[in-house]
């Protein structure tokens, strides 16, 4: 589901929530056999190239997180443009949701002595 400009963040935080299964990656195809197809699961996992073999009847549970994941990622750009836009019009408006705190002690000029 693709959320319109005016989507509640609290409705994609929800949807990201409702995300139960993720992995990164994808799978691929290693090589055929008499039986059926072979398959990898290809990620990277610190700044390495990672490949786990996928039992076949594992393939489509496999496929479905990596579609959560990708979901996932879509959901949290949607939610961050969302957040973006409502400081930019805060910020615009001249509201401000948390003010700096003024310092307890005066300035003093540094001496040169």
């Amino acid at each position: 589901m693709n959320h319109p400009a005016s989507a509640d963040p609290n409705s994609i935080l929800k949807e990201i929530a409702s995300i139960q299964q993720m992995e990164r990656g994808n799978i691929s195809v290693t090589r055929q056999t008499p039986e059926g197809p072979l398959y990898n699961h290809q990620t990277w996992e610190n700044g390495k190239n990672i490949c786990r073999y996928v039992p076949r009847s594992q393939v489509p549970a496999v496929q479905e997180a990596i579609e959560g994941y990708q979901r996932f990622k879509q959901l949290t750009e949607a939610y961050a443009r969302q957040i973006i836009l409502k400081t930019r019009e805060e910020r615009a408006a001249g509201v401000k949701k948390t003010p700096r705190p003024k310092s307890s002690s005066p300035k003093t000029p540094k001496s040169s002595n």
